[in-house]
């Protein structure tokens, strides 16, 4: 077989929808941080490509890694399951503890390596999932105990969400906390667990808040952001005149003013206020719209998968992306409050654009294998269990 035919055996069966969405995501992004960042590039940087000549870097390595993640055998990514736990372990705890950790805003979420920055929580998503996929799957005649089918994912994930606790990085801990919840009731633990978790995370979290006079603050501003809207409240307020003066069309691209020194993070966290500015409810629309069919094809892929740990394992990559676009969505609107959540594929960020793009390059390489089951056919797992029954019955107590 001559390697034109491998690399079209690779590529055969890949959902094209599914990379169009992200494509597309990827370039919109593009164009509106190089809207939304050239005032301030040009002020602190001295140009006003700067985010833009930036981020166009990290699309290109973040494409390179999605070509590289869909044709890699996915033996050669299960098999260091435990190595991309312990490399994110090591990463947060050098971030932590060395001066190559970079304290911005008050906290120390990212690690300096030339003139570039990580931020280890982006990869350790990828990492959880990946070990989550293994852990319910080959796991799932004993998942309904509490010895085995709680305590391990529940330990693992509770360590990373304190390690991100430290930083402080509050946000980050509840994204691993939500991913961890809905990757159980898909993989069947007991729901009598899950609501007593979820309790006391509600009650850990409530004592946080209020032990922290900084987060108090914060949690009033979003009750009530225009009753403090020049101190806490005023990213909030400055985001919702963004999408209240966007009406149905927008101001136009590049004619924006809360991008103006006016709202803080405009190219990066609040991004789709920038877009709700310019381009009004029609340009959001269509964002959203990109983002709908980026989340259908990745869980009919997920769904469609005949072996568990692929199912488990794609489904989790799909909840990294729903959640972020879900977080960043609610954050800029006002309903939660506010975190530090990029919006997937859009943002500004090296690290959230790399690991959206790899998030992607997995789900093309499970597409490969979507809905390749003749009918009738048992479905071929680790575990010996119909792959149906993993979401028919996932919650049961």
């Amino acid at each position: 077989m001559s390697a034109a035919d491998v690399t079209r055996a690779r590529w055969q069966g890949v959902d094209w929808w599914l990379l169009a969405a992200g494509l597309l995501l990827a370039a919109a992004g593009l164009i509106m941080v190089l809207s939304a960042s050239g005032i301030m590039a040009e002020k602190f940087y001295g140009g006003k490509y700067y985010f833009f000549q930036r981020q166009s870097v990290f699309c290109v390595v973040g494409l390179v890694c999605m070509v590289a993640c869909a044709a890699a055998p996915r033996a050669l990514i299960y098999r260091y399951t435990y190595f991309w736990l312990l490399l994110v372990i090591m990463l947060f705890v050098v971030t932590a503890a060395t001066p190559l950790g970079v304290v911005i805003n008050g906290a120390r979420r990212w690690l300096h390596i030339g003139p570039f920055s990580i931020q280890p929580l982006e990869l350790s998503k990828v990492a959880l999932v990946i070990y989550l996929g293994y852990f319910f799957a080959s796991k799932q005649d004993k998942v309904k105990s509490f010895a085995i089918g709680f305590i391990p994912p529940f330990a693992v994930t509770g360590f990373l969400a304190l390690l991100l606790l430290l930083q402080p990085d509050f946000g980050g801990a509840a994204f691993l906390c939500a991913l961890l919840f809905l990757m159980c009731l898909a993989g069947g633990t007991r729901f009598v667990y899950l609501f007593a978790t979820c309790c006391a995370a509600v009650c850990g979290a409530v004592a946080l808040v209020l032990h922290s006079p900084y987060r108090f603050k914060r949690f009033l501003a979003f009750l009530d952001p225009f009753k403090d809207a020049g101190n806490t409240g005023y990213q909030l307020v400055q985001s919702l005149y963004a999408f209240g003066s966007g009406r149905i069309l927008g101001v136009g691209l590049g004619a924006g003013r809360q991008k103006l020194f006016f709202l803080p993070e405009a190219h990066n966290d609040f991004l789709m206020a920038v877009v709700g500015e310019e381009t009004g409810f029609l340009g959001v629309t269509l964002i959203i719209l990109l983002i709908g069919i980026l989340l259908w094809r990745a869980f009919t892929i997920s769904v469609r998968q005949d072996d568990l740990r692929d199912r488990f394992t794609a489904y989790g990559l799909t909840l990294i992306l729903g959640i972020g676009c879900l977080f960043n969505l609610a954050v800029v609107l006002g309903t939660v409050p506010p975190k530090g959540v990029p919006m997937p594929f859009m943002s500004y960020g090296g690290s959230q654009i790399i690991i959206s793009f790899i998030c992607l390059g997995l789900l093309l390489n499970y597409s490969r294998t979507a809905g390749l089951r003749t009918a009738g056919a048992p479905a071929a797992n680790s575990g010996g269990v119909a792959v149906g029954q993993a979401v028919q019955g996932g919650a049961r107590c």
